[in-house]
């Protein structure tokens, strides 16, 4: 203990505490924020466009080849945007993207594993709403195939007509567009059917110098018959009602994709199917507009196959797709000139 009566213990204790600065000693200091120059934004954003762009025109890597190749075959599957990949890429590397992803070619179906008499005596039909995410589309069934057939335009050669007028004159409950036809001037109005066509077991046209055609038509038995066969063959076939367009999505219950997408990118799609027991599926998906996109061949397959079909081949879509339906048309056809003039149809009496 010192003269002032304090232990020299506590003595030590206080002068080894740290001197703390009062509180009005302390400053705090905000750091300035530099303001991004004009210039820096844009350029970032040039920058970025550049690298993507030219992973979208190069870039063998995921997802800038997935990416490359939708672009490509959307484009090419329409008559009046096939610019789009055109102005991109060389014609060669348009055919390789559209080689790598397409249908198999599975053949010819065998009509004899279809059982078309078993629904002869069932006249109904049903529409079912197969809507989903990325577009908006319709089914329907036709439990008996043979109220199935063509019917063509009365104007053959020279202008199409529309669902609605093909439903008025032959009083069908139901009429999808058909086959592949031709449409010079590009105005919806094409009368100038391609490949074959046969009505009610005629022979209303066929493409000059060919000697094999792509078949989508019903035999005398009802049964839908998908393949490539020359005239004679058609004929000792019996075949009474044809079409030609394709490719063939299911042949024998087998699916054609199974790699890819079926390289015709997404757009409207038309279809007709059968299962084995004869019920004719009717599809239509529409596309190019908002709330619908379109969709893909393979999903137009997985959809045939979900409802039981066993052979389906894809027919004419884009701004042909059409659906009417007991009175009415059914779904938003695409085209700019309204519902689309086509040569031939698939109709329901």
């Amino acid at each position: 203990m010192d003269s002032s009566g304090i232990p020299k213990s506590s003595h030590q204790r206080i002068q080894s505490r740290p001197k703390k600065k009062p509180f009005a000693v302390y400053h705090y200091k905000r750091k300035k924020r530099l303001l991004p120059h004009p210039i820096a934004l844009p350029f970032r954003l040039l920058t970025l466009f550049l690298f993507l762009f030219m992973g979208f025109l190069y870039c063998p890597l995921q997802p800038f080849e997935t990416i490359r190749n939708f672009w490509v075959e959307s484009a090419m599957t329409s008559m009046s945007h096939q610019y789009l990949a055109k102005w991109f890429f060389s014609d060669a590397k348009i055919q390789k993207i559209l080689d790598s992803d397409q249908a198999q070619d599975l053949g010819n179906s065998d009509p004899t594993l279809i059982n078309a008499r078993s629904t002869n005596k069932n006249n109904s039909t049903e529409l079912i709403n197969i809507s989903q995410n990325g577009f908006s589309g319709y089914l329907l069934k036709i439990n008996n195939p043979g109220r199935v057939r063509v019917a063509v335009t009365h104007y053959l050669g020279k202008i199409g007509e529309r669902a609605e007028d093909i439903a008025y004159e032959t009083g069908a409950a139901a009429v999808i567009n058909g086959g592949a036809f031709s449409d010079p001037q590009g105005n919806g109005s094409g009368g100038h059917p391609q490949g074959i066509l046969i009505s009610r077991g005629r022979l209303l046209y066929k493409d000059p110098g060919v000697s094999t055609y792509d078949i989508i038509g019903l035999n005398q038995r009802n049964v839908l018959v998908l393949g490539h066969y020359t005239l004679a063959n058609v004929k000792r076939m019996g075949i009474r009602d044809a079409v030609t367009f394709g490719p063939f999505l299911v042949v024998n219950g087998k699916p054609a994709i199974t790699h890819g997408d079926g390289a015709w990118g997404i757009a409207p799609r038309t279809a007709i199917g059968q299962t084995k027991d004869g019920t004719i599926l009717m599809l239509v998906i529409d596309g190019r507009q908002v709330g619908s996109l379109g969709a893909t061949l393979k999903d137009v397959q997985n959809i045939m196959l979900k409802y039981g079909a066993y052979n389906v081949a894809n027919l004419d879509g884009g701004a042909s797709t059409v659906l009417y339906y007991h009175g009415h048309i059914v779904n938003h056809p695409s085209s700019p000139y309204g519902e689309r003039h086509a040569p031939s149809f698939f109709i329901v009496k």
